[in-house]
């Protein structure tokens, strides 16, 4: 099987690469599953020839880098000097007013997606509500399962069949965007209106997952939507698009997204700011927290002006419900040692069990990629029946338990017959509830509100609790995977919360803690057990429940929990992103890498080219290698002696060899000649469209021995760092830049002057562990 590398897939070390060192590298990043390092979730798959692949929703596909660096040519110095004053205003009034635009969009999808999950549920609640006040039971659980299993398929057949990348969360897949990776279908306009509609259909069928992951992504998406610059398939190219060309603003605006998503997810502004910091972003600066803020307010104001109008019953069975705030009231004036003890032990738990369900979903979806391989069909079955063990769970389980007798001081809101409630009725008799019911038989939201309820003592046995528990911790893990947009958030809240009452339960006697503070802590806990954040964790949750007095309890469990999980395993979202396959750079070098130079992981031998060079040998450069950069070196009688022009990029190549701008002599011809003949936005990142390619070019033999100019096209200042270079301060440098290509100069001068490129794959890793086996143990 031919392992090497495509066009599009993230450029090797070098500018040439053997054929036999890219086989070894492809083989060492898929088959050496005894290093431990990374295992990916990825299959040979027939008549692959890539190396660096990834999953992307249940499909595997080529990946790239993308270019966060600025090219610093000609043609980028010469569009900036030409630009006034208006025109920089304009740039800058753009980026607010597409921030604004984000917020808007977002809080708009949030907002419907919430009021549609809320009337598809709600009637589902309803027609089996009804039938069970006949003792129709059977065609009860008929419907019932029957309307899950219906939106299930819907849910799974829009994936499958119009965008797989719409699958799962989605937030693995935009933390690894910003990181710098790049795989077309992940911000699709078709992953857009999947992840949209799955997650209406994936919550309403009463699946353990929630809408607040894919809502990073939804932003996310609506955001790279926004930011194309333009589509020339469209006619949409107007001039003042032009100036977000490129992947550094689209990042800007993706990272605003992400922030806006969590926002309109959970109604927490400030907690979608520290997510996209604390959480999605790998780089940060303070216009960008400006924008940030500006986007999630504009969230915020959408969702409260429409919760608003939807009060006086206007939006059908919509409630409170959906656009959570649990409005938890703890009044906590003091606290003492029993009540600390308390919180510790939350903390423990909360760590354990997250460590342990990050273990299990690793597991579960490793056994999901055999079905997946299968074809969609099987995907659409896996879902469906998975559909049905949550309805059996969701439906049997309540028969389990004995009814409770309602608390006499509410005998008005206890029982709830044919409505959303704490107390919901299910076969038992006047003025008696059945709590597991309450939990089950209730959308997530409101099941969450029911756990997070205080002044609730003893509405919910100990035995409910443990059955509760029980079932949304494995149903979450099961669910988790299947072929629908599907979030963590709210199944580790339910599994968080429950625990954490049974314990407020179980320490009731020695703590004056309210049960519902201890479901809440609970879900702290398994967040930061899970998701092993902190900061924006805790400030999501002090938006949702409203109450400041909370705020060392959930610190102290949030680190703790986050300590103790730290010690098994990592956090489920930095999982994930490994077992898709992407190449994520870390902050942070391995230690075996300070044992390295940056020299001893490029590869060759390296293709270069010159200053002015014939068409030809770039025409051959660009068919027979698989990289994206290109180093320039100039001669004489350019140059007194052989030097490092910059680098050339593939993409600005090929606009240049497409214009034709060649000359019969091997002369200069300056800036001048291409500034005439190319528009700047000519060599501006392509969106949707993939730019030129090489099959495009018209090239006969005569041009073929033509000479070119490069000079006007190469970034003249690429980053360069001594071979000598430690490989740990390199591997930093090039996470901290954001770059694509790092260039790697020898220690002396005199031979080439340029060793090697190092790019993202060559600071993997199974690269460097591939090529140093003796490192593994370091």
């Amino acid at each position: 099987m031919d392992h090497r590398e495509s066009d599009e897939v993230v450029e090797s070390s070098v500018g040439g690469v053997a054929p036999r060192d890219m086989e070894n590298n492809a083989s060492s990043f898929f088959d050496d599953e005894e290093m431990g390092i990374r295992d990916p979730l990825l299959r040979w798959q027939t008549g692959n020839t890539t190396s660096q692949l990834a999953v992307v929703g249940a499909n595997v596909c080529p990946i790239e880098s993308l270019d966060y660096e600025v090219v610093e040519n000609d043609i980028y110095k010469e569009d900036w000097r030409s630009r006034k004053k208006e025109q920089i205003f304009q740039y800058v009034l753009l980026k607010w007013t597409f921030a604004l635009l984000i917020g808007l969009a977002t809080g708009l999808v949030g907002f419907f997606n919430n009021l549609a999950v809320e009337n598809i549920a709600g009637f589902k609640w309803l027609l089996t509500s009804n039938l069970m006040l006949k003792h129709r039971y059977h065609e009860a659980f008929a419907v019932f399962a029957g309307c899950n299993a219906s939106l299930a398929a819907a849910a799974s057949a829009l994936c499958a069949y119009l965008a797989p990348a719409a699958a799962g969360s989605g937030i693995p897949e935009v933390k690894a965007y910003l990181n710098g990776i790049d795989a077309h279908p992940i911000l699709a306009p078709s992953t857009l209106f999947v992840k949209i509609f799955g997650s209406i259909c994936g919550v309403s069928a009463g699946f353990v997952l929630g809408k607040e992951g894919p809502m990073v992504h939804t932003g996310a998406c609506i955001a790279s939507l926004l930011g194309q610059g333009g589509s020339r398939k469209y006619h949409l190219t107007w001039t003042w698009l032009r100036y977000f060309k490129n992947d550094r603003d689209r990042r800007d605006l993706i990272t605003c997204g992400a922030a806006a998503g969590v926002a309109a997810a959970f109604r927490a502004p400030l907690g979608g700011v520290l997510f996209a910091y604390e959480e999605a972003a790998s780089w940060w600066r303070s216009a960008l927290l400006w924008r940030t803020f500006f986007t999630t307010a504009v969230v915020a104001v959408v969702l409260r002006t429409f919760v608003y109008f939807c009060r006086s019953g206007n939006c059908g069975l919509f409630g409170k419900g959906g656009l959570i705030m649990f409005d938890l009231s703890s009044n906590i004036s003091a606290y003492g040692t029993p009540d600390l003890i308390a919180v510790v032990l939350l903390g423990v738990i909360g760590g354990v069990l997250g460590s342990l369900y990050n273990f299990l979903i690793d597991k579960t979806l490793r056994k999901y990629s055999i079905i997946n391989e299968r074809g969609v069909p099987f995907k659409i079955l896996h879902a469906v029946a998975i559909s049905l063990l949550t309805s059996c769970c969701s439906y049997g389980l309540p028969w389990l338990v004995k009814c409770t007798p309602c608390p006499p001081d509410i005998l008005d809101q206890c029982p709830t017959i044919g409505r959303s409630g704490n107390y919901k009725n299910f076969l038992c008799p006047p003025n008696h509830y059945n709590d597991l019911a309450s939990l089950f038989l209730n959308t997530n939201d409101d099941a969450i509100r029911n756990l997070f309820s205080g002044g609730t003592n003893n509405e919910f046995h100990i035995s409910t609790l443990i059955i509760f528990f029980a079932g949304v911790y494995c149903l979450g893990i099961v669910t988790y995977g299947i072929a629908i947009p599907s979030g963590l958030f709210i199944p580790v809240i339910l599994a968080g919360a429950s625990y954490g009452r049974l314990v407020g339960t179980l320490l009731g006697p020695i703590s004056k803690l309210d049960e519902g503070l201890f479901a809440l802590l609970g879900a702290a806990s398994f967040l930061g057990g899970t998701m092993r954040m902190t900061v924006s964790v805790c400030v999501i949750l002090l938006e949702l429940t409203n109450d400041l007095m909370i705020l060392p309890f959930v610190m102290l469990v949030l680190l703790i929990s986050k300590t103790v999980a730290d010690c098994f395993n990592k956090g489920v979202y930095d999982q994930m992103v490994k077992l898709k396959g992407f190449p994520f750079m870390e902050a942070h070098a391995e230690p075996y890498m300070r044992n390295l130079k940056a020299g001893d992981v490029v590869s060759g031998p390296l293709i270069t080219l010159a200053g002015v060079e014939k068409v030809g040998n770039i025409v051959h450069a660009l068919k027979w290698t698989r990289h994206n950069g290109f180093p320039v070196v100039n001669e004489p009688p350019f140059s007194d002696a052989r030097e490092l022009c910059g680098l050339a990029l593939k993409s600005h190549l090929l606009v240049l060899l497409k214009g034709k701008g060649f000359t019969k002599e091997r002369v200069s011809t300056g800036a001048a000649d291409v500034l005439r003949r190319f528009d700047p936005f000519d060599f501006a990142k392509a969106g949707s469209g993939k730019g030129v390619k090489l099959e495009e070019l018209d090239i006969d033999d005569a041009e073929m021995e033509m000479y070119v100019d490069l000079h006007p096209i190469v970034n003249r200042s690429p980053y360069t760092v001594k071979e000598t270079m430690s490989l740990a301060k390199a591997a930093v440098l090039f996470r901290e830049l954001g770059l694509r290509h790092l260039c790697v100069v020898p220690k002396s001068p005199g031979g080439s002057p340029v060793a090697g490129i190092l790019t993202r794959h060559d600071f993997m890793p199974e690269h460097i562990l591939g090529r140093f086996p003796h490192l593994k143990n370091h």
